[in-house]
């Protein structure tokens, strides 16, 4: 499972102020804190900002974060010169959130993952928007993996995100989003699956019980990388578990040294 920590995007009022200060001090230690949680990599977003200032500021949000940690990096932006500024300042492989069945957004994206080798998080959506449950769905997402399978990316390069709607509006789409999952799979071998969990609690109370649900039923449908905050220890283990469950951490090792690690207390 590839844990990407969330923590370090401008939508937190902690973080913003540190981003338009330059307090590389607290961003560090939002770096570190999230690393020492288990985190593999890091979502660095600084969206909130103007968008004249978001390719400075997200180039210096990369510098900061991965030297702080020594992570990889989740580079998050719907805008592509700041995608394009995050990834000249990063060192090594980075995940690029993202890139979607939208025309434009597919021509101006596709060329930067390609320029830089990173992978990418792929959104089902098109310039219809976000599909309809069931065949639809999986129409717009097996169109949008095949397309960035021609266009030469690596299967193991691309993380399909679903885009799960919430719980409390849309009831019934839970349960289209874990076959879309478990569909997409069979159709790609190879093919990972990434979700961020707060949608699926939207407008709830407790969100955090919703959250940890949706992410253990979904691990058993193909997810093998979430945007969450791992600081969240009880979440986390609880990942460490369905993986065990599914079949996919054999001899529960991995669950094992995590308990050796003091990651499964909570």
């Amino acid at each position: 499972m590839l844990l990407i920590g969330e923590r370090i995007n401008t939508a937190r009022d902690t973080v913003r102020a540190a981003v338009e200060a330059r307090d590389a001090g607290a961003v560090e230690a939002e770096a570190i804190a999230q690393r020492d949680a288990g985190a593999h990599y890091l979502d660095v977003n600084c969206g909130s900002v103007t968008a004249e200032e978001e390719p400075e500021l997200l180039a210096w949000l990369v510098r900061t974060a991965q030297g702080a940690s020594g992570l990889p990096l989740c580079v998050d932006s719907p805008n592509p010169a700041a995608l394009a500024a995050g990834l000249a300042a990063h060192e090594g492989k980075a995940l690029v959130n993202s890139i979607s069945g939208e025309e434009a957004r597919y021509a101006t994206v596709l060329p930067l993952v390609k320029e830089h080798g990173s992978s990418v998080v792929a959104l089902g959506m098109d310039d219809r928007g976000i599909p309809a449950d069931g065949f639809p769905a999986f129409d717009v997402g097996a169109a949008l993996v095949e397309r960035l399978l021609a266009d030469g990316l690596d299967v193991g390069d691309v993380y399909f995100d679903p885009l799960v709607r919430s719980l409390g509006t849309n009831p019934e789409s839970i349960a289209a989003t874990l076959d879309l999952m478990a569909r997409l799979g069979g159709r790609f071998p190879g093919l990972h699956f990434v979700t961020g969990l707060s949608n699926v609690s939207y407008g709830l109370p407790e969100r955090r019980h919703i959250n940890r649900a949706f992410a253990v039923l979904s691990v058993a449908n193909g997810l093998d990388a979430v945007i969450l905050d791992p600081l969240d220890r009880v979440l986390t283990a609880l990942l460490f578990a369905s993986e065990a469950l599914a079949g996919r951490d054999r001899f529960s090792l991995r669950y094992i040294q995590a308990y050796k690690e003091g990651r499964l207390g909570v």
